[in-house]
């Protein structure tokens, strides 16, 4: 049997997951940035990569061609190096911003928004050469070191097809102008390296499963660390014992001196128990100065027995004033006559003028 201890069989709790986020600990494959980010560079290229070549060819026949330069001081310098910087960047920010957009989203499409500034700060204890050992021939890395032989053998493969099959026109180059050569080199070269790129997304996807089950098991709980985080998040079971018998105390001395100033008990008979109080020069309506189920109600019914205050069963007006009203809080409008039709009663048993109730007004 495994020791239930050290065995982490438990799934992990919200807690759990959330403070393993706090420290970095999630999901998350290089790959798949990795490949995302060469099939956007690829796309940028394509779509956009028209003009930064037109540019760079007349950038090129300007520079090597044409009158020489005449003058080579530091002004002309400045001034040349100021124009071929603007012109490279209008034709390179918009593939540099997608790049980065690109990037950006995968990331966050992986593991969320998640800033985490005391990880930039250096960390003494990864200068440890024993833990550095450790590290080096752990499962972990050995598992990385054999993906990462399957994934260049996959990508070799993946490209050797690739120009393997373009084998006869790779052979006839020499019988096409050097325009046509350069076209050509281009356009398998884009392709070749799009198929490896999709290569590599369909290995980072297999990579990044395997990360977020591996990310699961590594965050599971033994029995004991749920039973300690449960402890620490709900407080020791004594003290929680010790607050409620608290406050159950408070609510039962509450009970004491409420009760006696009722005029009236609703009962239900047995599960619920209601305490009216109605003083027409104080309250413009009765209002509920206790209520109980189960075992309060017992005591409300004692407490009203001991102090001389009536007890009248209506169950279906306990069990709405219980529903519906708070304690110390007035009873609603919709409520008025049956209250007013009780408290007249226990009014007259008791020998007393009846007093000017709303609902009687009404």
């Amino acid at each position: 049997m495994p020791n239930q201890e050290g065995d982490k069989s438990q799934d992990p709790t919200p807690h759990r997951r959330r403070q393993a986020r706090e420290q970095g600990q999630v999901a998350k494959s290089q790959d798949l940035g990795s490949a995302v980010l060469l099939i956007v560079g690829l796309l940028c290229l394509m779509v956009l990569g028209g003009e930064l070549i037109d540019h760079l060819g007349r950038f090129s026949r300007r520079q090597l061609g044409g009158d020489p330069w005449l003058s080579a001081d530091v002004d002309h310098a400045v001034a040349t190096s100021r124009g071929m910087l603007t012109d490279m960047a209008r034709y390179l920010l918009p593939i540099m911003g997608l790049l980065l957009l690109g990037a950006i989203a995968v990331n966050v499409l992986q593991i969320g928004f998640l800033f985490l500034p005391e990880k930039l700060a250096p960390d003494i204890t990864r200068l440890d050469p024993i833990k550095g050992c450790q590290r080096l021939f752990a499962l972990s890395n050995l598992v990385k070191l054999l993906f990462g032989i399957v994934k260049i053998l996959i990508i070799a493969s993946v490209a050797f097809l690739s120009l393997y099959g373009e084998r006869d026109t790779i052979l006839n180059l020499t019988d096409l102008e050097v325009p046509q050569i350069a076209l050509y080199l281009v356009d398998i070269l884009f392709w070749t390296t799009l198929k490896v790129g999709l290569a590599l997304l369909i290995l980072a996807i297999l990579d990044y499963a395997f990360q977020r089950w591996k990310h699961e098991q590594d965050i599971k709980m033994t029995p004991q660390e749920v039973r300690e985080e449960l402890k620490n998040l709900e407080g020791n079971p004594q003290v929680r014992a010790r607050r409620r018998q608290v406050q159950r105390q408070l609510a039962l001395n509450r009970l004491s001196e409420a009760i006696p100033k009722a005029d009236v008990v609703i009962t239900n008979p047995t599960e619920l128990s209601i305490a009216i109080q109605y003083d027409p020069k104080t309250m413009a309506a009765p209002v509920v100065a206790a209520k109980g189920a189960g075992v309060i109600a017992q005591r409300i019914r004692r407490l009203a027995l001991e102090h001389g205050v009536p007890i009248v069963e209506n169950k279906p007006l306990a069990q709405a004033l219980y529903r519906e009203v708070e304690i110390d809080h007035p009873i609603p409008e919709d409520k008025y006559a049956a209250v007013a039709e009780v408290l007249a009663y226990v009014y007259q048993l008791k020998g007393k003028d009846i007093p000017n109730l709303p609902d009687a007004a009404a």
